[in-house]
Parts: C-alpha cells; structure tokens; sequence
C-alpha cells in the first residue's frame, strides 16, 4: 500500500509527497475524509492529483492513500435506468440512505444493487472453450433489453463449472474456468482505455433522429459523431433530449457535463415520466443518466465523459446501438483549462491546454460501428452527440474548431433563427455532414432512388434564397421578376413547412424518413408546377392562391400514415390544379 502526505492544496488540485510507485491516473483517496482522486503528474515523490470533490477543509499533511489502480467502472445488469454522478455514484441510492439531496464528501456507494436477484439462462456449458466477449449467459434487464453476461476482456480458457439458470445477486459465481478463473455477471473496465473490440466497420446506416433538418440534409451514420455549437438559448439541450427520446437506437446514455442544475433537473425529471415511442415502456428502462452539473467539482467533469462512453461501449460490444448525448463538452474543455492553469502549464489559444485536441479526438475515436469480440456476429454501435457552447456564439473559439476537425458532422445552432423562433434552430448555411455519401445507398434503397436528387435542389433553393435576399434588402423584393419572387415562396415554404419542427407536438415531434422525404417531394412538385405555369403567363397571386399549397403547410402536423397515404396523390393534384389555372 502506497501513503503519502498532503504537501499543497491548490482548489481542485493538491499535491502529495511520498508517492513513489504510484502510476499515472492512479485513483487514490485525499485526506481524511477519504476524497476520491486521480494522479494526473508524477515528479519523483511527488504526486499530483486532480481531486473529485470539494477539497475545503483538508489540511497540509493529511494522508494520501492510493488504491493502486486506475478509475474503474463496475459494469453488469442493474446500469439501464440508473442516475449516476461522474464517478458513478448512483445518486438515488446515496439520497435514500443519507436522507439528504447532498452527497456527503468521502461517500462511498456501489454502482451496482447487490441485493437484486437476476433471472439468469446460461448459454454456454462446461466442457467449451470460452474466450473475451463470448456470451455465457443472459438475464432481462428491464421491459426491453436483454443483458447478456460476457467473458472479461483478456480471459479466456475452458469451462469447468457452470450455474443452472435461476436467480442470482450479481456477486455469485455464474462460471469457473479450468484455471480456477471466476465469471461473475459483473466485471470492471478501466474509463480512460476503450473496450477492444473485433474490427471497425465502414458506417452505412444513417442514425434516424425524427428530426427532418437532421435526417434529410445533415445526416450522420450510426457509429458517426457530431457536435452542435450553439449559442445561450439556441436550443442546444432541447436538442440533445429530442435526440435521446427518438433517435432510432437500443439505448441511451446522457451525460450533463458541467451544464447548469436546472437543465439536468429538467432531464432527471422529465425522462422517467417519458413514454418509449419504440417499446411502448418507459424511456428509463433503456436510459443510463450521468448527472454532473456546474456546482460540482470541475475535476469530476472530465471523469463524467469517460464514464458515459465506457457505459456506451459495453453496451456496444452486447451487440447494441448506443447514442451517448454528452452536454455540454465545453464544460470539460473550461476544466482542462481551470486544471492546466493550476498546474501552470504553458497555455495554448484562449488558455485552453496545448494538448485540448488530442483529448478530444481520443474521446471522439471512441464512437464507431463495430463487431464485437466473442462468438456470433454481434454488431454494435457508439453514436456520439456533443454540444459545445461557445461564448458569446462565437464558433471561432478554440472548443468548437478542435471539435469540428475531429468529428464528422456539424449541426450549427444559429442565433437570429432562434430569435425569429425558428427551432430547431439549426443553420442549413453553416452545418454541414461527411457521411452522405456513406448513407446515400440506404437512402435511395430504403427511401426512395431519388432521394439525394430532392435534398440537392432543396438545398439549392435555399441557398438561392439566401443569394435573393441580399438584393431584397438593397432594392426591395418589387425589383425581383416573377420568377425569382417564386423562389422565395417555395424557399419559405421549405422552411416554415419543413425545417421549423415543433418538438412538444404530439405528432411533429418524430417525423420518420419517408414522411420527410414526402413533404419534400410535395413542395418541389408546387415548385415544378408553379414554374411551369408563370412560363405561360399566369401570375404569381393565382399561383399562391392554389388550395394545394394550404394543404401543404398542415402535412408536417397530419398523422404519418394518413399523411404518406395523402402525400403522393397531392402531387397529382398540384399538377391538375396547376394546369387548370386560365391565364388571365
């Protein structure tokens, strides 16, 4: 056992003397209150750690005893509906047994119920050779998911004994290997180092948000990652919960990383009272919540991250797909800087740490689509979404251009349209994604083979009408000729009937794929016939006054089944109306 002694107290950062041994980002206990930390320097003796709660009150020379391993998370059945603080600490379990909405400093609490017996079936029998990832056993966790019981990474041998199906406490024996080596339904993984896994596979699939801006123009594939930069009040947490309540995965994994309490309030709140669209259950039972808010410890940030991704990626490797929201990323980037500053390092921009991107880019490269290690054909994926919160809006700044460089899609929150109460207030000038042309081949195969022809001239009228409105603010729409003035209608069109998306309505709040691509279609089939027409002399009034194009605005909000059977016989009728106006 390595003891040392506290030598310097410096906020969240201390440093202990006598530490030889000790290895880099060893968890060690501060004090004697026993307060959790993580060795982040080593100069000969002397240890410095970052601590993960609040370090008022601890006094030079008080012990500092290191456990002699790396922050570890206990992972097995029991994680799926959890609240868990960044070192996870199920929050619940700590406010029952303290009486107190208060985690005491020093508190100390398992991950996991101990006492809760699992249905358990095992798979595997004795006599088989088992290796990292296989399967031995199953138990339904929740309404929706089976967990299956995996052989630890790095173990591997033959079975010698195994436990009949019944009911077990996640610390009894479910198997022995001939080594002697003991499987239990949990295992433990260290947070800084990703799960291996068989190989990375190319992502194909689009990972379906219900969100038509996302889905039709800016799409990410699953095992992809994507940030959304947005200023204050541009709708960056409303996002992300929009996200976790329908994007078409098999679990959720939220992370609050340092935002404001009453955002995670809302979340902590708000999700075990939610209805699962997919499953009919509650969104809980396939939910892990990470709660880490802005009065806590900055320190305890950085840990929240890998602990969300390490909850993501064993869920990965059971063959699941995962999406981890993490809000707000900026909150770790603030605490890199807070703890690089402490530890007086040189600065890079804005006083952001020098190694800010390499941090980011391991974090990122974490996500991906995968075959898991085992037996089968287990596939997997980690979807990352990161909000970022740039000061001010000014998307210049060091965390979001790190985070662009290294992430695959770039939802850009704008200021003016969530002025005008355009939500979601994602810019369709400034976002852009690298993944359409992987999930183009699902689209047109699934969708429609035509699918990335209607997106292409939608963005071009929009960014037609952008080029217009420059000129209708130096000379006044008047100027324009019948033509471009028709532009500007189906681009408004486009945008209020299309990309503005009313995420507390009952039926707007999830649009699937071909709904949206419907919608579109519908509104080009307006653009087409309207076109035609002023081409042989009718004007723009008799144009707009078509009943077809009041019918439009309202299919966003008309139920999917009858809007998809409404949808493709409105485009007849444009054409019918259409050719049925007399000039005048």
């Amino acid at each position: 056992m390595i003891v040392g002694t506290l030598s310097k107290i410096t906020g969240p950062v201390v440093v202990a003397d006598g530490m030889t041994g000790t290895k880099m980002y060893d968890v060690v206990r501060v004090g004697d209150a026993g307060l959790m930390g993580e060795v982040i320097r080593l100069e000969g003796e002397l240890a410095t750690i970052q601590v993960y709660e609040d370090t008022s009150g601890l006094l030079i020379g008080e012990p500092v005893e290191s456990t002699e391993g790396p922050l570890k998370l206990e992972l097995g059945p029991g994680l799926l509906s959890s609240i868990y603080d960044g070192i996870q600490r199920p929050l619940p379990v700590i406010a029952e047994d303290t009486g107190s909405d208060f985690i005491a400093r020093g508190t100390v609490a398992s991950a996991l119920d101990r006492k809760k017996l699992w249905e358990y079936t095992p798979v595997a029998e004795v006599g088989q050779q088992v290796s990292a990832g296989d399967v031995i056993g199953t138990t339904p966790e929740g309404a929706t998911v089976l967990h299956r019981i995996m052989v630890p990474p790095s173990v591997k041998g033959t079975i010698a004994k195994m436990a009949p199906a019944g009911s077990y406490t996640i610390d009894e024996i479910m198997a022995v290997l001939e080594d002697g080596t003991e499987i239990k339904m949990s295992q433990w993984w260290p947070v800084r180092y990703g799960r291996p896994y068989k190989r990375k596979l190319d992502p194909t699939t689009p990972f379906m948000t219900g969100m038509r801006i996302l889905d039709t123009f800016f799409p990410v594939a699953l095992g992809g990652n994507a940030i959304i930069p947005g200023g204050f009040g541009t709708g960056k947490t409303v996002t992300q919960q929009s996200l976790a309540k329908w994007a078409d995965v098999d679990i959720i994994v939220y992370v609050g990383c340092g935002e404001r309490g009453n955002e995670m309030t809302e979340v902590l709140a708000e999700f075990p009272e939610l209805d699962d669209p997919r499953t009919g259950h509650k969104l809980m039972d396939r939910t892990v919540l990470v709660a880490n808010t802005s009065n806590m410890p900055v320190a305890a940030r950085e840990a929240s991250i890998y602990t969300g991704v390490t909850l993501a990626e064993y869920y990965r490797d059971m063959g699941y797909s995962v999406a981890m929201m993490a809000d707000s990323t900026s909150r770790w980037g603030e605490a890199l800087r807070e703890v690089s500053g402490r530890l007086e390092e040189m600065p890079g921009e804005e006083g952001y740490p020098a190694y800010l991107a390499t941090r980011l880019a391991s974090f990122y490269e974490r996500s991906g689509r995968c075959e898991a290690l085992g037996d089968g054909d287990r596939v997997g994926s980690v979807t990352m979404v990161g909000a970022v919160s740039p000061p001010g809006g000014d998307m210049s700044e060091p965390m979001t251009q790190n985070s662009l460089r290294v992430t695959g899609a770039f939802w850009a929150l704008d200021t003016s349209l969530a002025h005008r109460r355009h939500f979601p207030a994602i810019s369709w000038t400034k976002s852009y994604t690298l993944y359409l042309g992987q999930v183009k081949d699902w689209f047109e195969t699934e969708i429609a083979d035509d699918w990335r022809a209607v997106r292409e001239r939608a963005m071009f009228i929009l960014q037609k009408e952008t080029e217009l409105q420059e000129i209708v603010q130096l000379v006044g729409p008047d100027a324009l000729p019948e033509t471009e003035k028709i532009i500007l209608e189906v681009a408004r069109m486009i945008r209020e009937d299309f990309l503005q998306q009313f995420a507390f309505d009952a039926v707007d709040a999830y649009c699937p794929p071909q709904k949206s691509y419907w919608i579109l279609k519908t509104i080009l089939a307006f653009n087409d016939g309207a076109t035609q027409a002023m081409s042989r002399g009718v004007s723009l009034r008799q144009v707009l006054q078509m009943p077809a194009r009041d019918e439009i605005s309202t299919l966003k909000t008309t139920p999917h089944d009858e809007a998809l059977e409404r949808m493709p016989e409105l485009v007849q009728e444009i054409s019918e109306q259409i050719s049925g106006i007399e000039v005048l």
